[in-house]
């Protein structure tokens, strides 16, 4: 089966992530000035504004920090609904927006702030790894 939903930009600023993904690695970007991990990948630090930033190999753990059940979607996700998105919160510091795996969007109580979650990489092409998350047990 192929992958059939929108695969993102890669950028020069953004390669070590994409690099990382194709190897089963959650890749983050840090400030080496205030040692501080921010995600979305960007040319400046959003907390100290350096440009002094570094890859680092994060443990690909987190939490959630908040969720909403998608009922209605557009394009190629319109047949995944409903789904789950949430943000996680990253062990490292900051948060990534996400579509959760392993719960089940038409038992929305079921679905834990805090809940612990592990990184996952579905293959989308020969060179794009696309990282989603998936509640695990603590």
């Amino acid at each position: 089966m192929s992958y059939d939903k929108p695969i993102p930009t890669q950028g020069t600023h953004t390669k070590p992530f994409w690099q990382g993904a194709s190897e089963g690695k959650l890749m983050l970007p840090r400030c080496v000035d205030c040692n501080r991990v921010h995600w979305y990948p960007r040319h400046i630090c959003p907390h100290c504004h350096s440009m002094n930033l570094e890859w680092i190999e994060g443990s690909g753990r987190g939490r959630i920090h908040t969720y909403a059940v998608q009922h209605l979607a557009f394009g190629v996700w319109a047949k995944e609904a409903p789904y789950v998105t949430a943000y996680i919160d990253l062990n490292e510091g900051d948060r990534m927006l996400t579509v959760l795996r392993g719960v089940d969007p038409e038992k929305p109580e079921d679905i834990k702030i805090g809940a612990p979650v592990v990184v996952e990489f579905e293959k989308a092409n020969d060179d794009t790894y696309i990282p989603f998350w998936r509640v695990v047990e603590e």
